[in-house]
């Protein structure tokens, strides 16, 4: 006789929810996902980053862009505080105007949201040369969530409610819980997330009001 293996029922890992649909929002899953309710989701955020010059004295560059899940969606500038021969020291403003460590003409840079190397050219740079650099905001789709991502999905935002299969060719709407609820953790699905990328993924949560019980009776 064949044995048949029951999947998960649709809001099956509920255990409260606030009243009404204040829990729930109707979001758009990434293309070609085929998942069961349960399913711990992140959002992409965020997309390409980029950097440009200023109308610059100095004819340097910037190269060796990178950002990471903490980066702010926007344009971040470097701006030439500290002229020097071959050198010169750049402040360095986050999108929503916080003044964040600076940058060395010529050293790596990295304060935890973006990365760069501005580079010294035949002429150098004057107080006031600047850069801009820019992450571009994301899809906004969901996705499994992905704890090495860099895309904003490496943080759980959102739980499905009930199998969403979405075509190859573009996004599919689903139902998720997003906020003001308890979820029974023994239902939920974290695809291949360890024990401790679970703890995380459980406290990100949270800050959701999203409270993961380890055992409902």
């Amino acid at each position: 006789m064949a044995t048949l293996t029951e999947g998960r029922w649709a809001g099956e890992f509920l255990v409260t929810e606030a009243n009404g649909s204040l829990s729930r929002e109707t979001i758009l899953v990434a293309a070609n996902q085929s998942l069961g309710a349960g399913r711990v989701l992140g959002q992409i955020t965020l997309g390409n980053i980029t950097g440009a010059p200023g109308t610059n004295t100095g004819n340097g560059t910037i190269g060796t862009l990178s950002r990471t899940s903490r980066a702010v969606a926007g344009v971040y500038v470097a701006r030439c505080v500290a002229a020097a021969t071959n050198g010169g020291r750049f402040e360095v403003i986050d999108p929503n105007g916080k003044k964040m460590a600076d940058a060395l003409v010529g050293v790596a840079y990295s304060n935890g949201e973006i990365g760069f190397t501005i580079a010294d050219g035949a002429t150098d740079f004057v107080v006031g040369d600047t850069f801009n650099i820019t992450v571009a905001a994301g899809s906004g789709q969901y996705v499994p969530l992905a704890p090495a991502a860099t895309d904003g999905s490496s943080i759980a935002s959102a739980i499905l409610f009930a199998p969403t299969v979405t075509p190859a060719g573009g996004p599919g709407e689903a139902v998720v819980i997003i906020r003001d609820a308890e979820l029974n953790r023994s239902a939920l699905d974290f695809g291949s997330l360890d024990a401790n990328q679970q703890t995380t993924a459980i406290a990100q949560l949270a800050t959701r009001s999203i409270i993961v019980r380890e055992a409902v009776s």
